[in-house]
């Protein structure tokens, strides 16, 4: 048996060469990994020697030869197959090992020119690799350090690789392929190049939206159903996943999440995290319905709860900082669907053993940094249309005090003003037409998803109510500008003293004016947070 070894990521390659040397497995090489494994003392044919052929063109053919895909190819079963092997003296090879040229990592570089992105495309390991994998019966094909601990613990116990695992090994190359010739549509789709184009050795001004979109999404888990009982479904993470993200949750127990549960978790957790501060947020059907921030977990989750403990009912409840037994017990007082946190102390997790079926999962806040991805968050949106997709910037805005601008005679207070950024802030996920009474750094009625804007203000003022909550003294968040003074009129006459909104309306100046007749101020971003 021959086994072709070729790979530019050399971990654990050492000791995947050495479990089939001790197999009587015969060792092929190209370039630096012949070089490593003779190093390592390990008996080693370089591929030029095997073919008769040198490598040539600055390596870019050395691999693309009939006595290495004819070993790859060749059914062993196929009488005719193994007579032509003979006859042209080939040999089968049994095992291939190749990780193709990095070019996902290449391009993901500040700087990266066109040049170097194109030498980075691999022509002949992903040529073998779909050989290889196309006779998988005959070949293992391993594309991934990830796989060589099953393969020696095979190897070691049976002498050969099983059927099952050389299947999954070749579904995984094609899988990779993919994933690969994805990543260069990607990129190519977007390198801008005419005749006034850059060098070759500057970067490339690259389309935000290039001219063709791959999705590269990896199954995590099938799901019971999916937003209701007759329907299928099923939960894919992103190929490179950001940290902090849902999907790099760790459940600590609890049923298995469904399609609803992961859809509402998303929605409480991209909220949550985005305080700097110790926050709870409850969510129930998409929509935030408790917000708050505060001193710590029990000081949070008893605020968010008094805005509207109806809804909280069977929600989801996601903080931003550890949880301890204190909040634990307040918490399992209530029917939870799904808690989140960053971290739980022992006694946290002891309160919620008797509750078997609430989910509790654990997930790491992102550590931050420049990019959307750093920051945990998607750097696009996709909807899903009739026969199409609609992609945008994900709404990855923060309003800052500098940003606000004030158009009323009177000014808001300091503590006014920073309840104006929490609001502002819990708005942006609310779902449009979005009203949001603050208070305190906490929710004082939260208006959804109405087709009208006054109706929005009219249901958090009935919620409000109903928990025994007083809007007077509130500020108010409103997604997007009032197109006439009657929004206004509503949220001040529920007792709301200051209000922000994005602005840009036609009638600006007539709910400026409605605001200062009223006595009331009001600040506007220049930015709207219509969530759909």
């Amino acid at each position: 048996m021959q086994a072709l070894l070729s790979v530019s990521d050399k971990s654990g390659i050492v000791e995947l060469a050495q479990a089939l040397h001790a197999q009587g497995v015969k060792l092929l090489s190209t370039g630096g990994t012949a070089k490593l494994l003779a190093e390592k003392g390990l008996p080693v044919t370089e591929v030029a020697e095997m073919t008769g052929f040198p490598e040539m063109l600055d390596g870019r053919v050395k691999t693309l030869h009939p006595r290495v895909h004819g070993g790859l190819l060749a059914r062993r079963d196929v009488p005719a197959h193994m007579a032509a092997l003979k006859e042209h003296s080939i040999d089968t090879i049994d095992f291939l090992v190749v990780n193709l040229y990095p070019f996902e990592a290449t391009v993901a570089k500040a700087g990266c020119t066109l040049e170097d992105a194109i030498e980075n495309i691999d022509i002949g390991g992903p040529a073998m690799v779909r050989s290889a994998a196309k006779n998988w019966k005959d070949v293992a094909v391993l594309t991934d350090a990830s796989q060589y601990a099953t393969v020696i613990a095979e190897l070691k116990a049976n002498g050969q690789v099983s059927r099952k695992t050389k299947f999954a090994l070749s579904v995984a190359a094609f899988n990779r392929i993919s994933q690969y010739d994805g990543a260069i549509s990607d990129y190519l789709s977007a390198v801008q190049v005419g005749e006034d184009a850059p060098a070759d050795a500057e970067a490339p001004t690259l389309d935000l939206f290039p001219g063709q979109s791959n999705g590269r999404f990896i199954k995590v888990q099938d799901l019971r159903y999916g937003e209701n009982s007759h329907q299928q479904a099923a939960l894919y993470r992103d190929l490179y996943p950001a940290p902090g993200s849902l999907v790099t949750a760790k459940q600590l127990q609890g049923k298995e999440l469904s399609y609803n549960n992961i859809a509402d978790a998303d929605a409480a957790w991209e909220c949550v995290k985005s305080f700097n501060t110790p926050a709870c947020v409850i969510v129930k059907h998409a929509n935030p319905c408790g917000v708050a921030v505060g001193a710590n977990a029990l000081e949070v989750y008893s605020k968010a709860f008094q805005t509207d403990p109806t809804s909280a009912f069977g929600g989801i409840i996601a903080l931003n900082c550890e949880l301890d037994e204190a909040a634990a017990q307040q918490i399992s007082k209530q029917f939870v669907e799904v808690l989140m946190a960053p971290g739980f102390t022992a006694g946290a997790l002891e309160v919620f053993k008797s509750k078997v079926n609430v989910r509790i999962l654990q997930i790491d806040l992102p550590k931050g940094g420049a990019s959307a991805w750093e920051q945990g968050r998607n750097a696009m949106d996709m909807k899903r249309i009739g026969s199409g997709i609609l992609l945008q910037t994900a709404d990855n805005h923060e309003l800052t005090l500098a940003d606000l601008k004030v158009v009323t005679t009177k000014q808001p207070t300091p503590d006014e003003l920073n309840d104006l950024l929490f609001a502002w802030n819990v708005a942006k996920y609310v779902k449009s037409n979005a009203i949001v009474f603050c208070k305190n750094g906490m929710t004082m009625g939260v208006g959804a998803g109405q087709m009208s804007r006054l109706d929005s203000a009219r249901i958090a003022s009935i919620k409000a109510g109903h928990a025994n909550l007083s809007l007077a003294g509130t500020v108010v968040a409103s997604d997007a500008f009032f197109p006439f003074r009657d929004g206004l009129d509503v949220v001040v006459d529920h007792g709301a003293t200051c209000i922000i909104q994005p602005g840009g309306s036609m009638r600006d100046q007539e709910v400026i004016d409605a605001a200062n007749e009223r006595g009331v101020s009001m600040v506007f971003s220049g930015v709207r947070h219509f969530r759909h």
